[in-house]
This record gives structure tokens, C-alpha cells and sequence, in this order.
């Protein structure tokens, strides 16, 4: 992970420098606020700001955000004083470190913002084929297209297939393009010039150009507007980027992987996003499965969120008890791992025997797990309704039709005139809808005993 530590406490400061470079961490040093921002629109980035209190943590955090630049903040202060670390935690700090540091304590918090956090957890079967085909492919230069429910573990995914490559100790820089407006996506990937637009007060580098010789994730990447998928296209393609306001173009050598919950090849039919960029993302597809059915994983994620938010809580870790793994086995889990990972950080809190029981697998409403009643047939049938007509959303109704005859036919085993009946047609329009089927090359369910 990348360090930037800002302020002039020399002795202390190079002391916890020390401290995260034993870590694994690359440490920049900023004597001054205008020092850290220059450092931080070169490109060089930063995945942690810590920051003396002596330094304006208020001014710092107002300017992080006039420009857009999104990296947490942990405070650092002589001694433990609790003045000091409330105004630094109101003006926006996430932490207060007192110094001189504790090495634990340095490596808590650099382990809650560094890539070792997002550990692959799995058990189940499902799952891991989906991770050796990821294996097989991260050695390459391939575009991936991870997709899944949200939740799922799209970003885990990809951060796993950057470890797993060449290019692992080259930068991992991750964008949310769904969380930016708009108007300033194009800025945020491409970088712009001084000048280029109102409150554009100095060159600021994109996130193409800070994730050089690296991997670059394009989270929620449906989200990007059709005008602005020509541009990605051309930078994917020539390897490289126009800054906003820029004259030359800048080259740029990265790997793209890119996440979606949304069905893209549906997206590319109605029009809402480009079909020569989903090829060019989709050289590879790793599709994870939703946590509802890999069973053998909700075991396994859970005993690590036990441990982790434990370890957090500065709590003894307790097992879980045999009726609690049975209700989170049998949980739907909507929200994927996410829901997983926020229900046991709960269950952690809440638990107050020897083991966690059910009294503490609670929802976010407070509703025990166990009282989460089946859903009702009614209620089962709404959803496969919505699910089917979500299913026809951005197709055209001759592809819905050809879909309905074809399986229409196949659940009657091939024969024309029980399927001309329960579609309400005449056979004749039948058999013709099926030549023109099968002159475009569709295989037509062949009368049974036929072949």
C-alpha cells in the first residue's frame, strides 16, 4: 500500500515510517499541506494520509474534497491527548494515533486500508472453479469482465487476479464509476490540465495515468454514459489517454479489469452501452456466483468475520454456535458476502455467552435470524414474475417470441400442433416462424422419435 505522511515531527514520524515500510508499505513524506497535494495530483498517490495534528486536518480535508481526490485520513499526535484527537476526528480524521507508535497498532491500521484486507475466502466447490480459471488466466495481459450480484466480491475477485500477475507490484488503483457525478468522470479517469475548466487550479493526473504498469479496476463500468465509452475505448485500444485540456496524448500501459451487476449484453441491445467495448472488456469473463449458492462458503466466511471482528473489537473470538451455522447456512443472503460480513460484525458485538447463538445472528432491523419466516408462495411467485419481466427488459419482441416458440416446443417434446395450441396460433404460422428460425441458423426442436 502507498503512505503519505504529512507533518515535520521528525523523530516520531520517522519512527512510524519505519514502522510501515517493515509492513510492506511505500511511504512518501510531505512536510506541508500544498506539499502532500502536489504529491497527490502527480499521480504518485496515496492510499493513507497520515497526518500530524499539528497540520490544519480541516484545510487538508476541505481541499481533498475540492479536488475530488478520495483517501482516508488518520491523525497522529504526541501522547494521548483526547483534545487533540477530537478535533482531528471532527474535522474528518478516521483515527487518532498517539505517538511515539505502537508497531501493532501501525499495522492495524495499515491492514484495514492495504490490498492484504481483501482476502479470498472460499470453500465451495462453485467457487472454486471460478477461482482457477482467475488463476489461469491473471498471468496474462487480458481484459477481464468480472460480474455478479452486488456484494458478491467483484473488487475481491479483481484484486486477487492483480496479485496473481506481473504486473503485482505495480499499482492497483480502483474507480467507483457509478459514486462520480457525470461531469467529472471523464476528469477523474483522464486527468486534466490547469485551467481546464472552473476550479481547475493545477494539473491533476487520472486515475489511467497514476495506475501506470498496474492494473486499473473500472467498478460498476455500466454506469459510464455512452459518450464517454468512445474515449475508453480509444485508450484501452492505443494505450493511451488525452488529459482534459491536454495537447499531447499521454501513454499509458495498464491492465483493465472491469465489474458489472448489470447484464452488459443486455445494456449493448438497448443501446445504452457500446458493443465494440464490451468485447474489448469481455476478453475474459469471471462470473461469481451469488453467496445463496455456495453454501460451503457462508461456513467459511463467517468463521473469518469472527475472527476479524474480533480481533478489531479487541474481543476473545468465540465459536459459532452448531444452531447459528445451520440459520446462516439456510439464509438467502441478498446482500451477498457484504450482508454476511455486516451480520456477524453485529453477531460479534452482541454475543454475551461462551459461543455466538442465534440470540445474536440479528439483522440490521433486529430481527433474529431464526424469525426470518420462508417467503410465502405469493410472495415466491411475485418475484419469478419480476424476475421474468426484468428478463425481457431492453430485448426486442421478436427475440422474446423466437425464445417463447423455441421453448414452448421443446417442452412439448416437438410437437407442432400441441405447441401451436398452447401459443395460440395457427399451425401454419408455426412452421413458418420455425424455417425462418432455422434458415438463421437456430436448431428447431426435432418431433420426438423424429431423429
Amino acid at each position: 500500500m502507498r503512505l503519505l505522511i504529512v507533518g515535520t515531527l521528525n523523530g516520531q514520524l520517522s519512527t512510524a515510517t519505519k514502522m510501515a515500510m517493515d509492513k510492506g508499505a511505500k511511504v512518501t513524506h510531505a512536510d506541508r499541506i500544498d506539499q502532500a497535494m502536489d504529491i497527490l495530483r502527480s499521480g504518485r498517490g496515496a492510499d493513507l494520509l497520515m497526518v500530524e495534528v499539528a497540520v490544519d486536518i480541516n484545510r487538508l480535508i476541505e481541499k481533498l474534497q475540492a479536488e475530488r481526490i478520495h483517501v482516508p485520513v488518520v491523525a497522529c499526535g504526541i501522547g494521548t491527548d483526547a483534545q487533540a484527537a477530537v478535533k482531528a476526528i471532527r474535522a474528518g480524521a478516521k483515527e487518532y494515533i498517539p505517538l511515539p507508535p505502537d508497531a501493532d497498532l501501525i499495522a492495524a491500521v495499515l491492514e484495514a486500508v492495504s490490498d492484504d484486507s481483501h482476502q479470498l475466502i472460499f470453500k465451495d466447490p462453485k467457487m472454486g472453479s471460478t477461482i482457477e480459471l482467475a488463476k489461469q488466466i491473471a498471468a496474462s495481459e487480458a481484459s477481464i469482465l468480472v460480474t455478479g450480484e452486488s456484494g458478491s466480491g467483484k473488487e475481491v475477485m479483481a484484486r486477487y487476479v492483480h496479485r496473481k500477475s506481473k504486473r503485482a507490484e505495480k499499482p492497483f488503483i480502483s474507480v467507483n464509476c457509478a459514486a462520480i457525478p457525470e461531469n467529472l468522470i471523464e476528469s477523474e479517469l483522464f486527468g486534466h490540465e490547469k485551467g481546464a475548466f472552473t476550479g481547475a487550479i493545477a494539473r491533476r493526473i487520472g486515475k489511467f495515468e497514476e495506475a501506470d504498469g498496474g492494473t486499473l479496476l473500472l467498478d460498476e463500468i455500466s454506469e459510464i454514459g455512452v459518450h464517454l465509452q468512445a474515449k475508453l475505448l480509444r485508450a484501452i485500444q492505443e494505450k493511451e489517454i488525452d488529459r482534459v485540456g491536454g495537447k499531447q496524448p499521454v501513454k499509458v500501459d495498464i491492465r483493465i479489469i472491469a465489474t458489472s451487476n448489470r447484464e452488459l449484453a443486455s445494456e449493448v441491445r438497448a443501446g445504452r452501452f457500446r458493443e465494440d467495448l464490451f468485447y474489448r472488456l469481455n476478453v475474459v469473463n469471471l462470473a461469481l456466483p451469488p453467496l445463496r449458492e455456495r453454501p460451503a462458503d457462508i461456513a467459511a466466511l463467517a468463521d473469518h468475520f469472527v475472527q476479524k471482528y474480533a480481533q478489531v473489537n479487541g474481543l476473545p473470538p468465540k465459536p459459532l454456535a452448531v444452531e447459528a451455522r445451520r440459520h446462516l447456512a439456510k439464509h438467502s443472503w441478498p446482500g451477498n458476502v457484504r450482508e454476511l460480513e455486516n451480520t456477524i460484525h453485529r453477531a460479534v458485538l452482541l454475543a454475551s455467552g461462551d459461543e455466538i447463538g442465534l440470540e445474536a445472528i440479528r439483522l440490521p432491523d433486529g430481527t433474529r435470524l431464526d424469525e426470518v419466516s420462508a417467503p410465502s408462495i405469493t410472495s415466491q411467485a411475485a418475484m419469478t414474475a419480476d424476475a421474468i419481466s426484468r428478463s425481457t427488459v431492453g430485448r426486442t419482441v421478436a427475440e422474446v417470441e423466437k425464445d417463447l416458440i423455441i421453448d414452448t416446443l421443446e417442452h412439448c417434446l416437438g410437437n407442432r400442433t400441441h405447441a401451436a395450441n398452447i401459443l395460440g396460433i395457427s399451425i401454419r404460422t408455426l412452421r413458418n416462424k420455425l424455417k425462418q428460425y432455422g434458415d438463421e441458423g437456430t436448431s428447431i426442436p426435432a418431433p420426438a422419435g423424429a431423429a
